[in-house]
């Protein structure tokens, strides 16, 4: 069951950018860690990036870093992710999760969003 909610996929151009956000209901505890996931059709699920959320570390896939950041929201509970630069092949539906552990393994993540389409054209 969903309890996260996405908002601000969309189509852009390659080169552009867009700004995803991510709302938990309750509070965000300092231990968790919030991820953000995509899946393209007919692939499986990629971690795309992490953050641990009372530290402010955070992990990103090597197919994102220098274009994507992720971040704490400006409204509490909230977790954005800022792409930049966008490709065609961040095509894709991408998903907010929660979880517990340090892991780029999206089956180890318990709490999960509706997810967001984004589409990188021309």
């Amino acid at each position: 069951q969903a309890q996260l909610v996405e908002s601000g996929g969309g189509s852009v151009q390659p080169g552009g950018s867009l700004r995803l956000s991510c709302a938990a209901p309750g509070r965000i505890f300092s231990s968790a860690v919030m991820g953000w996931f995509r899946q393209a059709p007919g692939k499986e699920r990629e971690f795309v990036a992490l953050i641990r959320w009372g530290v402010q570390r955070t992990l990103y896939a090597d197919s994102v870093k220098g274009r994507f950041t992720i971040s704490r929201g400006d409204a509490a509970n909230t977790v954005s992710l800022q792409m930049d630069a966008l490709k065609a092949e961040d095509t894709a539906v991408y998903y907010c999760a929660r979880g517990s552990q340090w892991t780029t393994d999206h089956l180890a993540y318990n709490t999960w969003g509706q997810g967001t389409q984004v589409t990188v054209a021309p």
